[in-house]
């Protein structure tokens, strides 16, 4: 059938890619960061994204927006949840400007379902910034992007790579991960300070935007072959478990309030299992980060700052 035959296909072409990342590993082995393997690491990365590279919508833009909204979401939740939820938010907050005047209630209702709910306050006040000071568009260069609230180092790189394709070093799980498999075979504990070097002097200055999508399916592909390779860093950590955690509190409660809107603690209290303590912790921790308020016992979505 033509499901056998293309898995046939896939076995087959995993197994090819497999000899060629292991010949490369051993390269590096021998004759260590050289010109010819930078070419041989090039081509691989080239090769793989060319053949199996993944359709994302992000991909299709170069909308500073859209980008910065992308890779907000893709901060701290896998690929697939983002490209249900990508749409959807871009339909309701189509620009800055939609974004900046948007309710929090209606942002905290279409951010429903991606976890780490700061995340939407902050890049509602990145969009109110942006309107205010940048005149709605979006700063290019890496000085200005950090001042946004929810852009750290990293995320200021990436649009910089995305969205204006400007040479900037970026790192993530998935490039990390590459490049701890590929020049690293036989090493432990490896810091970034050692990785970004690497970075630097590989990339492709010309395209940057299309090498690093390269580089992060590449990594996709090698956590599909081997043992995920970003364990070897120094900087993995395990996400701490959802079920039971503070987390699925807060969430609870966010869920509650924006389907039931005026909600007093007993309301709460029944329909969220735990302790009280546990829940009024939350309650306070919710109400000092901007996500609800209180008046005379009733909790609400806190609509304004």
């Amino acid at each position: 059938t033509c499901v056998s035959a293309r898995i046939k296909r896939q076995i087959i072409e995993h197994t090819i890619l497999k000899k060629k990342i292991e010949r490369f590993r051993e390269y590096i082995r021998t004759k260590g960061v050289t010109s010819y393997a930078i070419r041989r690491f090039r081509d691989l990365v080239r090769t793989n994204y060319r053949e199996r590279g993944r359709d994302l919508p992000w991909r299709k833009t170069r909308d500073p927006y859209r980008i910065l909204v992308s890779e907000i979401m893709l901060q701290q939740t896998q690929v697939p949840r983002v490209l249900e939820k990508y749409p959807e938010f871009l339909k309701a907050f189509p620009d800055f400007t939609s974004l900046a005047r948007a309710p929090k209630i209606k942002l905290l209702k279409v951010w429903q379902g991606m976890g780490y709910n700061r995340r939407a306050l902050n890049l509602q006040k990145a969009a109110g910034k942006v309107v205010e000071q940048f005149g709605g568009k979006l700063p290019q260069t890496y000085e200005r992007l950090i001042e946004l609230p929810g852009i750290g180092p990293a995320t200021a790189s990436d649009i910089l790579a995305f969205a204006y394709n400007k040479p900037a070093v970026v790192i993530e799980t998935n490039i990390r991960a590459v490049f701890i498999h590929m020049f690293f075979p036989d090493s432990e504990d490896i810091h970034d300070e050692d990785i970004l070097p690497l970075i630097e002097k590989t990339m492709d200055r010309k395209n940057p935007c299309d090498w690093y999508n390269g580089l992060m399916d590449f990594g996709t592909e090698l956590k599909g072959l081997f043992a995920n390779p970003a364990r070897k860093s120094r900087h993995y950590t395990r996400q701490s478990k959802f079920e039971g955690s503070n987390r699925q509190v807060r969430s609870r409660i966010l869920k509650y309030i924006l389907e039931h809107g005026r909600t007093g603690f007993s309301d709460l209290a029944r329909a969220i299992p735990g302790s009280e303590q546990r829940l009024e912790n939350n309650l306070i921790a919710m109400k000092d980060e901007g996500f609800i308020m209180e008046r005379s016992g009733i909790y609400t979505i806190k609509d304004s700052d």
